[in-house]
């Protein structure tokens, strides 16, 4: 069994609106296997999965409860439900008297009448405090009382992002290692059979007790320790109180507090290595055999402590298991960029947007070719509050100058500038758009690309022939697929950017100087005719373009007296893609 979804009225960001008799103001979709949640900072990602341990608690012994702020600073009111599928038959017995039905597609077309789980959360706040209720079951959107043995079987494995591991995985009195030991098979007694341990625990217990007691070797345990002690306490109390040294009761709960975690032959372990220890022991729960109910990890910024490398091992380990749900919220660009782009699960916007078929426009071509190159440079997209799509080097590098120049930085803005080095631009586009219409992620995207319309012999644009009116073609139709979208296609006036730069009114002299610079040889001003030897070089791919790009990027900063005309014809389409990109359109 797994999530499958969760719904929020009035949960913190989420709602405003006391009244709980209307649709949710979040609704989140959970793959079976791993999910990501991913964005910026205070996107709602914590409260999504503080919303699914309050309802179902989790195997650590912490105290969970609803506070006032986790109703909507609006209301005096909030619910919660989660809804699970795929339960087994084993796992559907624990819950028969509060389970529905539901149609469930078990192969492509074919469905199956399989059994359905709702949970029910409601709080309220009045006079001042909070007033909980218990956590009902059922598909009547009421539910019945969840009892503690059903609660038990729904109990999840959570990692919090501030991990002190070290301190979990330390020998202490309730610590976390000896937690997750006690709810293991092989250290639960049976009632009246002492566990093995406790008989081993018992004899070495003993022998030290003795020792302090008798020391027949006369170490000094007795003399200079125990009679001390029991000196001073004839004087405190009186003569018949006698100190005791012993490990305490030779029970399983006390024998596992004893026990701390480490890594074999190694010492003085490092934050990154204690973290993956201790989420290697938390997942020892999803492990058990013979365990029939809800197998669930959450683990908030599972980045916390990792340096890339160790990120993406991790996160390619959990991809790999089998029958575990995972819920992650992340930061990181690495993390986006390993796992499969239907994992992804975007907070934005006080809304989510997943990336799983059906929800977006990309097709299955799509996702494979993302799978090959969406790498950890391009991944920053999912984080960005605009986007740029370019085609090349070149404009990767001009792009932030010239909005520099225009007054609009793009690092303040947080717009990022995608390098997809190809005409493959639609692949990333379409991330951002929807199949359901009402939904947008409103994230400004902007592709900017060159139309290639190669000069004729006599230098001349002849837009008739059939590859330039082919592209054409092909960019009208997808102009028109994104009207009414967030995302805008630049398109070259001519040919290329460099030809555009050259024929700019703003940037051509700083373009000519940066193109003598890097190539004195070919552009000897007294010998060729600087507009006829580009054409020539960029017809025969005979330049250096990203060194002139980033010559000319320099020159463009700095310069005191430059100043770009926004009417520039042959720049308005990397002008006008900055623009919308920062939302100043």
């Amino acid at each position: 069994m797994y999530i499958s979804k969760l719904k929020l009225w009035n949960f913190r960001k989420y709602g405003s609106v006391s009244d709980l008799n209307r649709e949710p103001d979040l609704i989140v979709p959970f793959n079976k296997g791993l999910n990501i949640l991913i964005g910026e900072n205070d996107s709602g990602k914590s409260a999504i999965l503080d919303a699914i341990k309050l309802v179902l608690k989790t195997h650590a012994y912490e105290w969970i409860k609803i506070e006032k702020e986790d109703f909507n600073s609006e209301t005096d009111k909030l619910r919660i439900e989660l809804e699970f599928s795929g339960i087994s038959d084993d796992e559907a017995k624990h819950f028969i008297e509060w389970l529905g039905w539901e149609d469930e597609e078990i192969e492509e077309g074919k469905f199956e009448k399989r059994p359905k789980l709702i949970l029910i959360y409601q709080a309220e706040y009045r006079n001042n405090r909070v007033i909980p209720s218990d956590v009902k079951a059922g598909m009547d959107g009421t539910g019945h009382l969840l009892n503690a043995d059903a609660r038990d079987y729904l109990k999840c494995t959570y990692l919090k992002a501030l991990r002190d591991a070290d301190s979990e995985l330390t020998a202490k009195k309730n610590s976390r290692l000896s937690q997750i030991l006690q709810e293991h098979d092989l250290f639960k007694k049976k009632i009246g059979i002492p566990h093995e341990f406790e008989d081993q625990f018992k004899v070495i217990n003993e022998k030290i007790t003795k020792d302090f007691k008798e020391d027949k070797q006369k170490r000094g345990y007795k003399e200079k320790i125990k009679d001390v002690i029991d000196d001073f306490l004839e004087g405190f109390i009186d003569d018949k109180h006698k100190g005791k040294f012993s490990f305490g009761n030779p029970d399983i709960k006390n024998i596992l507090e004893k026990l701390s975690l480490g890594i074999e032959e190694q010492n003085g372990l490092g934050l990154g290595t204690m973290n993956r220890l201790y989420m290697a022991a938390e997942l020892l729960h999803l492990r058990k055999e013979n365990w029939d109910g809800l197998k669930l990890c959450m683990i908030e910024e599972l980045e916390a402590h990792l340096h890339p490398q160790a990120q993406m091992k991790i996160i390619d380990k959990l991809s790999k298991e089998v029958n575990i749900q995972f819920i992650l919220t992340t930061h990181s660009p690495n993390i986006a960029s390993k796992v499969d782009l239907k994992s992804l699960i975007i907070c934005k916007n006080k809304d989510v947007f997943p990336m799983g078929e059906g929800n977006t426009k990309l097709e299955n071509k799509d996702y494979i070719y993302l799978k090959r190159f969406l790498d950890v440079t391009k991944s920053n997209l999912f984080f960005a509050k605009g986007i740029i799509i370019v085609e090349g080097w070149s404009e990767e590098i001009l792009i932030p100058e010239i909005a520099k120049n225009l007054g609009l930085d793009l690092t303040k803005k947080e717009v990022s500038i995608v390098n997809v080095a190809s005409v493959a631009y639609l692949h990333f586009a379409k991330i951002f758009l929807r199949n359901d219409s009402t939904k947008d992620m409103k994230v400004p995207v902007s592709i900017v690309t060159d139309l290639d319309n190669r000069p004729d012999e006599n230098g001349d644009f002849n837009d008739a022939d059939e590859k330039t009116k082919t592209k054409r073609t092909n960019l009208d139709l997808l102009e028109s697929e994104l009207k009414n979208t967030s995302v805008t296609l630049g398109l070259a006036k001519q040919w290329t950017l460099e030809w555009c730069l050259h024929k700019s009114t703003s940037l051509s002299k700083l373009f000519l100087e940066s193109a003598l610079e890097v190539h004195p040889q070919i552009f000897n001003a007294e010998k060729v005719n600087f507009e006829t030897e580009l054409m020539i070089r960029l017809k025969n791919k005979g330049i250096d373009k990203v060194k002139i790009a980033s010559t000319l990027a320099e020159k463009i900063e700095n310069s005191k007296d430059l100043t770009i005309d926004e009417n520039d014809e042959y720049i308005d389409y990397l002008i006008k893609a900055i623009k919308h990109a920062c939302n100043e359109n």
